[in-house]
């Protein structure tokens, strides 16, 4: 099989690597990370939109650029590298596609363009105290009302949250078949009822505890475009899955590099740590866990929009598993082979290591994955 990237998606990825070189060094992540009071920066947000980023999952009819997975694969690969702080796995990734997929013509015309400019972020609303890794066990619920629908939940670590100007919550709606209940709303971040508690998750993305009691909103904010709401969100889901592995092996590429500069420049006994063989036998697994990352990320961008839900969550659950267990395994590594340097807060490393990890347990946890894909093969 041909993996080689079109001149077209080599010109993304480099156009995005260079931004981030330029711009975006690890002295200015750690200011953004501890000044800024949005949790990222508003320049480099207004920069991604400059490039025509947030508009590569904005659909070609909608007036966006009308990106493949692959694609976003290789902007998030970009992002990994760059340990960015900015949203767009959250916005410009799986709530854009939200909207493209879930939304009418009026809903997509009003909110896409925003969000492809830069003057609007969205998030998905979903997650729950309660929900664990099983994406369908929402307790929120909507009920409907005159003129539309009351919301009443609690969304849990919701990435970006406090700086979404669009929330898309999940909900419950009451229906007399008790088919396809779970449903999308847009919700505004100014609601009345709408309770937001933000803090700064261990891998220093800015996250948000949401409570909604008795949340009103139209009848316009229900997302209707499609007739069975459910299982588009399961098919949304696996496509954040595919990018969010992609973030992954950009980040392990990078730690990798540094963990190899480091070793041939710290010496002990008078020569480079990286001349000791049982150090390059560590290095050398290192190097295989990231290929097969790779392998498995390009895996699940070729198959995360598979119309055959079996297969396609059979390959996600595989791509997750093998990722999950490089991300703990090269983090580890790095730190150790890094010594006490390797948690300290002023080496990138440690950055890196905790970001990995956050990766492993977001979309299901390596375990929850593996357990999927042995109940499909048994």
């Amino acid at each position: 099989m041909d993996f080689k990237f079109s001149e077209e998606q080599q010109m993304l990825l480099e156009t995005t690597r260079r931004f981030i070189a330029k711009d975006y060094s690890f002295e200015t992540r750690h200011k953004i990370k501890d000044k800024s009071e949005q949790g990222f920066s508003p320049d480099a947000w207004q920069t991604f939109a400059d490039l025509g980023l947030l508009a590569l999952n904005v659909p070609e009819e909608d007036d966006g650029m009308g990106g493949t997975p692959i694609d976003t694969m290789l902007v998030m690969n970009a992002i990994g590298e760059g340990l960015m702080l900015e949203p767009y796995l959250a916005s410009a990734v799986v709530a854009t596609r939200t909207i493209a997929v879930l939304g009418n013509a009026d809903q997509r015309a009003s909110m896409l363009p925003a969000l492809a400019s830069g003057e609007a972020i969205a998030v998905l609303a979903h997650d729950e105290p309660s929900t664990r890794f099983d994406w369908q066990a929402v307790t929120t619920t909507a009920i409907a009302d005159s003129g539309g629908y009351v919301l009443t939940g609690h969304k849990s670590v919701i990435a970006h949250g406090a700086s979404a100007d669009i929330l898309l919550v999940t909900a419950r709606l009451d229906v007399s078949d008790g088919k396809d209940s779970l449903r999308v709303f847009a919700v505004p971040r100014e609601a009345a009822g709408l309770r937001h508690v933000s803090y700064t998750t261990v891998d220093g993305i800015r996250a948000s505890d949401i409570w909604l009691d008795q949340v009103s909103v139209g009848a316009d904010a229900i997302l209707d475009g499609t007739v069975n709401t459910e299982a588009q969100l399961g098919d949304i889901l696996d496509v954040g899955l595919a990018a969010i592995c992609a973030e992954a092996v950009g980040a392990l590429d990078r730690l990798l590099a540094r963990t190899v500069e480091y070793a041939r420049t710290r010496k002990q006994f008078g020569v480079p740590i990286g001349k000791f063989q049982a150090l390059q036998h560590r290095m050398a697994d290192m190097v295989l866990h990231i290929e097969q990352a790779r392998s498995m990320s390009y895996l699940a961008a070729v198959r995360c929009t598979d119309p055959d839900p079996v297969a396609r969550r059979r390959a996600m659950s595989a791509a997750k598993v093998v990722i999950g267990q490089a991300c703990r395994f090269v983090g580890q590594q790095a730190v150790q082979l890094h010594g006490g340097m390797g948690v300290t807060d002023e080496l990138d490393v440690s950055h890196y290591f905790k970001r990995l990890m956050a990766i492993e347990m977001q979309f299901g946890g390596t375990d929850h994955h593996l357990e999927i894909f042995a109940g499909q093969i048994s």
